[in-house]
């Protein structure tokens, strides 16, 4: 039997890990000195010890190497659980390379700015969401109040409350200078009652949604617009579909409609997008 100490130096693992795959049921010492607590071990356990290493190496949890070590697997069960690590790494690897891509571009934009974008842009998944909405043809943006209007007499009149916050649809394909098509959107619950005006629908989730956050007035949210334009560009996306303009936080004026000028308005935009 050898000891502990010399097992360590042996295998070149420490003295603190194989204590760890002891408490593990990993690697039992094969005699504990009842007086010192001494762990001895034997030339042979030095194959599974390896074992676990080699694993370890793959990426594998200790969890999972306890029940590979402990089940009889097959060798066409190994190759599967060895072809779904394989995958996960290149999963990994992906996401990484994408992540290093990102890094790259901030690099970028502070070496010919100087200085850092006030417009930080995240991806995530968006989930489903029933809506009640007017959508109509406006002159610009900043005078879409009447589908807005339309849209809130008609939920006070059937007393339905919006359950978040409210957004405005973006449905042309680009920039235009008038007519935009404008669908202005209350997220609800429950049964709602649909008009020839109103329609009452879901919204299908969004696995992939380019986000950023606007700080300021409505009259500078180009800037936001510009910002994740550019972001959307550079990291190799599309969009492939309307974009959003959620309203966190909006106040009125005293005729009840938004104050366009509010430096404390928060607007969320969105768009949805696909690799390029």
């Amino acid at each position: 039997m050898i000891r502990i100490g010399d097992f360590s130096k042996l295998s070149r693992v420490s003295i603190k890990a194989l204590r760890f795959y002891d408490e593990m049921g990993l690697l039992k010492p094969v005699s504990v000195d009842r007086f010192t607590g001494y762990r001895y071990y034997e030339f042979d356990q030095l194959p599974r010890l390896h074992r676990i290493l080699a694993l370890k190496d793959l990426g594998f949890s200790l969890e999972e190497i306890g029940r590979l070590l402990e089940s009889a697997l097959s060798a066409e069960q190994m190759r599967g659980m060895l072809k779904l690590r394989q995958a996960e790494i290149r999963q990994t690897v992906q996401e990484e390379a994408e992540r290093l891509e990102r890094v790259d571009l901030w690099l970028r934009q502070i070496e010919q700015e100087d200085s850092m974008s006030k417009y930080d842009v995240v991806i995530k998944k968006v989930e489903p969401i029933k809506i009640a909405s007017v959508r109509g043809v406006v002159p610009t943006p900043p005078q879409q109040g009447s589908l807005w209007s339309e849209l809130e007499g008609y939920l006070a009149r059937q007393r339905v409350r919006p359950v978040a916050p409210c957004f405005s649809l973006y449905h042309d394909d680009e920039y235009k200078e008038k007519d935009w098509d404008i669908e202005a959107c209350e997220p609800i619950a429950g049964d709602v009652k649909a008009s020839e005006r109103v329609k009452v629908y879901t919204l299908p989730a969004v696995e992939t949604m380019a986000c950023t956050i606007h700080h300021g007035p409505f009259t500078t949210l180009s800037e936001a617009y510009n910002a994740i334009a550019k972001w959307i560009e550079a990291n190799g996306y599309r969009t492939c579909g309307p974009g959003r303009e959620i309203y966190l936080h909006v106040t009125e004026q005293g005729n009840g409609m938004v104050n366009q000028t509010d430096p404390e308005t928060v607007t969320e935009i969105q768009f949805p997008v696909a690799k390029a």
